[in-house]
């Protein structure tokens, strides 16, 4: 039971802090931290401590490869939103969109989601019936990242957020998405075995309910944002999930995953030095 809250407790503040900083900063710091270890590494973790560290390390090379899946489901909930919207707006060359009216996002949000969804499965699916290892998990990550933001240059990053005050069960749905899913992937590990259990911590758990509740408040062009900047901050999971599943079966889970952190902490201290080296700091 105390494991149980713990779980709760840690996946709620994980996203509401996130959505605290779109809301205070901008949407693309927010796109950037949300490939900072929150969910996926949440989700490592409490399986560690359930299924053993063995588990565990075998379950985060699978989340390795994982990632391009994550990186499918931005795509897919971009490229359905997007689709949606220009059917009915003029779109700029650049392909920016205004935001949705609110008579619209009920019908806009849920076939994103639905679309990001199926996306994220059907790459899982497939990443499952390869035997990539390590260094192959790695490496289709990194051209995933590579191509992502490729893809996602044209996207434009919207002005930063007017604060807005969100209703409390707005921020308390938000939250409780995020613990429901890690709850789901982490007790299910013993029953679906180490490489659908990293597969799945790969989904981006707190990514994406902050993306549908972000849709809903402030429209699709902030989504957009964040999704443009969600490769470059993929790193740093690419870096943490790396480094616990060399150090989680000689070190044990609490010291692997603070290790894993002080590594993609590491990491997003130098993307911010060469972002504002070339003057893309906002």
């Amino acid at each position: 039971m105390e494991l149980l809250l713990w779980k709760l407790l840690v996946s709620i503040l994980a996203v509401l802090g996130l959505s605290l900083v779109a809301e205070r900063v901008s949407p693309k710091v927010a796109g950037v931290l949300s490939g900072y270890p929150l969910g996926s590494a949440i989700a490592l973790f409490f399986i560690g401590l359930e299924q053993g560290q063995a588990f565990a390390a075998e379950a985060a090379v699978s989340t390795l490869a994982g990632f391009s899946a994550s990186l499918v489901l931005a795509g897919g909930y971009y490229l359905a939103s997007s689709r949606i919207a220009s059917s009915r707006l003029v779109s700029s060359p650049r392909f920016s969109v205004k935001p949705a009216s609110n008579g619209r996002v009920w019908f806009d949000l849920p076939v994103a989601a639905v679309a990001g969804v199926v996306a994220f499965l059907l790459a899982s699916a497939l990443l499952q019936q390869l035997t990539l290892g390590l260094i192959g998990g790695a490496l289709i990550t990194l051209t995933t990242i590579l191509l992502s933001a490729r893809l996602f240059a044209h996207i434009d990053n919207v002005a930063p957020l007017k604060t807005q005050r969100l209703s409390r069960w707005v921020m308390l749905l938000r939250a409780l998405m995020a613990a429901a899913t890690v709850l789901l992937i982490t007790g299910l590990a013993e029953l679906i075995g180490p490489t659908w259990s990293g597969l799945l911590s790969a989904f981006p758990i707190t990514l994406f309910p902050f993306m549908l509740i972000m849709h809903y408040s402030y429209g699709p062009a902030v989504v957009y944002t964040v999704i443009r900047n969600y490769p470059m901050g993929l790193g740093a999971l690419l870096c943490y999930t790396l480094t616990v599943a060399l150090t989680y079966p000689d070190w044990g889970v609490p010291w692997g995953t603070a290790f894993g952190f002080v590594v993609a902490t590491l990491y997003l201290w130098l993307l911010y030095q060469v972002l504002r080296y070339r003057g893309e700091k906002e």
